[in-house]
């Protein structure tokens, strides 16, 4: 029994060593992270977070600038990296359709030199 209490107590031990390593000696720092960094699922959360933006004000431009946050991807290839991604994560209808709906709007603005009308 008293091989078992020694085998936890240097299990926790080494656990707090860890901890205080990782969070006081030698924490990660992130400096001039950029938002192109994340990975897609997050992207295309924000690509859908502008969709719904764009759904509610109809404002092309502003979804553009917002969709620009995101690196230099052009926004179309932003909008269909994001319906390939929640096509294949399974995302609802609806959502896709609100996808649809800001490409097509960029389509449209891309088509006609930049002047949309909602």
């Amino acid at each position: 029994m008293a091989r078992w209490i020694r085998f936890f107590i240097v299990l926790i031990l080494g656990f707090c060593i860890g901890l205080v390593y990782g969070w006081l000696i030698d924490p990660v720092e992130y400096v001039d992270t950029d938002p192109d960094t994340l990975r897609i699922d997050y992207k295309t959360d924000y690509v859908l977070m502008v969709a719904e933006a764009y759904q509610a004000d109809k404002n092309i431009d502003l979804a553009v600038d917002r969709l620009a946050f995101l690196g230099f991807t052009p926004p179309q290839e932003l909008v269909e990296e994001a319906m390939d991604f929640g096509i294949q994560a399974g995302y609802t209808a609806p959502d896709l359709g609100l996808l649809r709906v800001l490409g097509d709007a960029l389509q449209v603005q891309w088509s006609t030199g930049g002047e949309v009308q909602p």
